[in-house]
């Protein structure tokens, strides 16, 4: 996958001699290979403004050499990708998909973690965290000392990202009191504290969560099977090809019968449509056999 340098306009203001659409078509290739992540010719200028400050500050002046660094340094590739992730999300994003949560799955969950058994449930792509305390404190529920048995219970979430600074962000467990608006009022009052317009995720929630920085396309150092995984708005970025493995490797990762949930725009196609039924919008349910 390569972006062809022909077809990208030169950058207002930047020397061909610092940054040219070779440099692009380089950056669009590595990042593919290792992220999955596609780089049409349109995005030239955001690839120059994320990544102009890694060149600056490695002291290469050119892309060009910056790049003959990059495929010499895995840990300078990793930034480089980790640059070019598009972090942007908010809590209850999609708010069906926590409506189901609480209202279809929650239930047999709580069922699940009260004869002993364990639940285990995945954000995957969790970016700075919103997604994984909605999930939190959907699950935990608005009554805090029932949410708090549940909390003590063999209970965890995996949440997992490829940035670095979006899964320090998101195990920071706190944002601005504005950005806590589309939660429920009651899950606020049950697992946040706010104090100088910032708010915090309770110790509790926090406790069951477990945070990793994991690459999609690579290996997955995960045992057992998850009850849920939510995967949203990360498949937008990879070609199809590319999606419909992932998707039939997250069906493999899904105990029988558990449910996965993908953004507004995505589908399920390939290889695990036959295993996935569509039981709500953009929500999956692995078949039980």
């Amino acid at each position: 996958m390569s972006a062809n340098p022909a077809l990208i306009e030169p950058i207002p203001g930047v020397s061909p001699e610092i940054y040219s659409g070779a440099d692009f078509a380089e950056v669009a290739k590595l990042v593919y290979a290792t992220a999955g992540i596609v780089l049409p010719p349109g995005k030239a200028m955001l690839v120059y403004s994320r990544l102009a400050p890694l060149v600056r500050a490695s002291g290469c002046v050119t892309f060009s050499r910056y790049l003959e660094q990059v495929r010499a340094d895995r840990a300078a590739l990793n930034k480089t990708v980790a640059a070019l992730t598009t972090n942007h999300t908010f809590f209850y994003r999609e708010a069906h998909h926590f409506e189901h949560l609480r209202d279809q799955v929650r239930p047999r969950l709580i069922q699940t973690l009260r004869a002993g058994k364990p639940v285990r449930m995945w954000s995957a792509g969790c970016s700075s965290g919103e997604e994984t305390w909605s999930i939190v404190m959907t699950l935990l529920g608005p009554e805090k000392a029932a949410g708090l048995d549940l909390a003590r219970t063999d209970l965890r979430v995996l949440a997992s990202d490829i940035a670095p600074h979006a899964v320090e962000r998101a195990q920071a467990a706190r944002y601005p009191e504005t950005d806590l608006k589309p939660v429920p009022e009651d899950l606020r009052r049950a697992w946040t504290t706010t104090a100088g317009g910032e708010v915090t995720i309770a110790a509790a929630a926090r406790a069951i969560v477990r945070f990793r920085l994991l690459n999609l396309l690579g290996d997955w150092p995960i045992r057992g099977r998850f009850d849920l995984i939510f995967c949203r708005n990360v498949m937008i970025y990879f070609d199809n090809p590319t999606k419909e493995r992932l998707i039939d490797r997250f069906a493999e990762a899904l105990a029988p019968g558990g449910f996965l949930y993908i953004g507004h725009s995505e589908r399920v196609t390939g290889p695990a449509a036959d295993q996935l039924e569509l039981v709500g919008p953009t929500i999956y349910r692995r078949s039980a056999a």
